[in-house]
């Protein structure tokens, strides 16, 4: 939320990782900073796994699906190496279901931390990355492929409304779907197009808009009730947080 804000504040780039975990990851992400005073940042999470090596944690952190806001206050030096799984594609480097991590935030007591954040070198920061993945020994798997495939048609596609029509338009049941996403992408299907269509309505506030519009566009019977998911969400109505930005 209200990246502008954040960005003032702290250097953020997205990284691409090695050729054989491009299929798993969204990307690395990498934060540097020194804040003269707290900042806290809100995120509204995608469908996705985060592992999170952070400056002032002896290990790095397994987060799971974020069900709700995430907020987390910057103080100090700050440097951060985050890796974002592409939903469907953390399963492919742990046997257990992914709806297990969905909510948590595990230390990966294995893995010192500093063997990342200590290089100074951004190119050796993201080959550390690599490597870390690398000896997790991801194994392909045909069902994280599909999880991966379903959700980003959900992403891509607004037509997507129901989970009725896309488990049909699929050729599977709305209850083999379910299961899917439960055991590869920690959440259900309906809770993606959700998830989805809320941040494209983040997005859309940056730029003044039509709220009644945005709210056809994205698939709602009524305005009422975009602004009803935005506000459980976000944790204000889509105006108030038109208005924060602007």
């Amino acid at each position: 939320m209200d990246a502008r804000e954040l960005f003032a504040r702290v250097r953020f780039r997205r990284r691409l990782p090695c050729a054989e975990l491009r299929p798993y990851l969204e990307h690395y992400w990498l934060i540097d900073g020194n804040l003269d005073a707290p900042y806290t940042s809100h995120v509204v999470p995608h469908p996705s796994v985060n592992i999170v090596f952070e400056r002032g944690h002896a290990h790095p952190e397994l987060a799971g699906v974020g069900l709700g806001l995430f907020s987390r206050v910057l103080d100090g030096r700050i440097r951060v190496a985050g890796v974002q799984f592409r939903p469907g594609g953390f399963r492919v480097f742990r046997p257990e279901p992914v709806s297990e991590w969905t909510g948590r935030h595990v230390r990966l007591t294995g893995v010192p931390a500093d063997s990342v954040l200590d290089l100074e070198d951004e190119d050796e920061r993201v080959a550390a990355l690599d490597e870390f993945l690398l000896s997790m020994g991801p194994t392909p798997d045909p069902q994280a492929t599909l999880a991966m495939d379903l959700v980003q048609r959900i992403r891509e596609n607004r037509e997507i409304r129901k989970v009725t029509g896309f488990a049909r338009a699929e050729g599977v049941s709305v209850r083999t779907m379910q299961r899917l996403f439960a055991d590869y992408v920690g959440v259900s299907p309906k809770w993606v197009i959700l998830r989805y269509r809320i941040h494209e309505a983040l997005e859309r506030a940056e730029s003044e808009v039509e709220w009644a519009r945005l709210a056809a566009d994205l698939g709602y019977s009524d305005q009422a009730h975009l602004v009803r998911d935005f506000t459980q969400t976000v944790g204000v109505s889509p105006a108030a947080y038109a208005r924060a930005l602007s």
